[in-house]
């Protein structure tokens, strides 16, 4: 007994805010293990972390959450191949925000236990003697040698700090990034689903909070697209690379914009312009959708509570239709009826989209469609379409894929 008493605080034998700062750099470091190792390495192999490193954070990792990589990897992958649609393995707009705030780490497990899901998403990830026989085998050994070293090491109040450690994932990561990412936030870039950025209310998210960027362009190693928004993963991958234990595969970049004196847009450039289409939408919603609201607003002499709604319809169009809710959606359709320019600008919206997102066709005649588009925008009349594309003319050719991978 005496020696309990002794030993109540832990060999460390702490003070309570040494115990908070351990508790708070465990959950820096397990953040940093799931957007490096599991996301960003092997979810989309946009980065490579150095042998030694990624072997560190499977380690950390299967003691600190007890989710082999293959399991945590399939079921991302498979978020991304249905977002937002029957199959998702974690969608608020399937599920309810409430289900996955609350059951986050449930509705993960759920998806983990399907055989299919890992044979069809898992694939590429570790398959060594450690994973298949300690760490895919003995998934709660790891929870269980933490728990040994919390009240070993911190001794009565180990008890807490365990709970706070092994609260992080199923908080953080399956209730805020897979639930509030998905309802609330901003958006920057108009995607097919409902992801957002919660930026900087998640900035201890280690980046994973600009999850709208993250969707838009979802092998890029850096999240941050804008300026003002800081991606704390991406400043540990920069540190790492110049420790050479990370290297960098691919990073979306902005899009290589020169003024061209030619009237007509070539096949290279119409290939960049369709990379970089989630630019190109953004470009056209600021400086083309936005200002025909506007004007609408200004020029309706209808009721204040009309003109309230119209101002207001800048927020629904950031979203793609099926992804708003009925009323909003019947709300929309009706306002875009009365308002024949707000009707002219949309539509030319979606024909742009089809061009990326139709059946394919050749080459040639895709760049004949397209050029077709551009004459008949310049020729509408709307103010703004000819600027717009102006800005589709000044699109450069995209380096060979060989160099922009390196």
């Amino acid at each position: 007994m005496e020696f309990l008493y002794n030993y109540r605080f832990g060999l460390l034998d702490l003070s309570w805010w040494q115990m908070l700062l351990v508790g708070l750099v465990w959950a820096h470091v397990t953040l940093m293990a799931i957007t490096l190792w599991f996301h960003r390495d092997q979810a989309h192999r946009s980065i490579d972390l150095h042998p030694l490193l990624a072997h560190f954070f499977r380690f950390w990792l299967w003691m600190s959450t007890g989710a082999p990589t293959r399991e945590w990897v399939a079921v991302h992958r498979k978020h991304h191949a249905l977002c937002e649609v029957d199959g998702d393995p974690h969608s608020p707009q399937v599920f309810g925000l409430k289900r996955v705030l609350l059951e986050g780490a449930e509705l993960y497990k759920l998806e983990a236990a399907r055989k299919e899901t890992l044979e069809k998403y898992g694939k590429g990830t570790p398959d060594d003697w450690l994973e298949r026989n300690v760490y895919g085998h003995f998934t709660y050994s790891g929870i269980g040698l933490l728990v040994v070293l919390d009240i070993v090491l911190f001794g009565a109040p180990g008890i807490i700090l365990l709970a706070s450690q092994l609260m992080t994932m199923p908080v953080l990561a399956a209730g805020v990034i897979n639930g509030l990412c998905h309802a609330r936030g901003y958006r920057n870039f108009e995607t097919n689903d409902a992801s957002t950025n919660l930026w900087p209310i998640g900035l201890f998210v280690g980046g994973e909070e600009l999850h709208n960027n993250h969707h838009a362009f979802p092998t890029s190693a850096r999240f941050s697209l804008r300026a003002g928004e800081l991606d704390m993963g991406w400043l540990h991958i920069k540190l790492l690379s110049l420790l050479g234990l990370a290297k960098v595969r691919r990073v979306a970049e902005r899009p290589a914009l020169k003024a061209s004196e030619s009237p007509t847009i070539e096949l290279d450039s119409l290939r960049a312009i369709f990379v970089n289409r989630m630019y190109v939408l953004r470009h056209y919603l600021q400086e083309v959708t936005l200002p025909a609201l506007e004007r609408e607003a200004a020029s309706d002499d209808s009721s204040g509570r009309s003109n309230s709604v119209l101002r207001s319809a800048a927020r629904l169009l950031r979203w793609q239709p099926h992804l708003l809710d009925a009323e909003s959606r019947d709300s929309l359709g009706e306002l875009i009826e009365r308002h024949p320019g707000l009707k002219a600008v949309l539509e030319y919206r979606n024909e742009l989209k089809s061009f990326w997102e139709g059946a394919p066709i050749s080459n040639e005649k895709l760049l004949a469609d397209f050029r077709a588009w551009c004459a008949r925008a310049e020729a509408s009349g709307i103010q703004g379409m000819q600027d717009f594309v102006a800005y589709l003319r000044s699109f450069r050719a995209m380096p060979e894929p060989a160099a922009a991978a390196t």
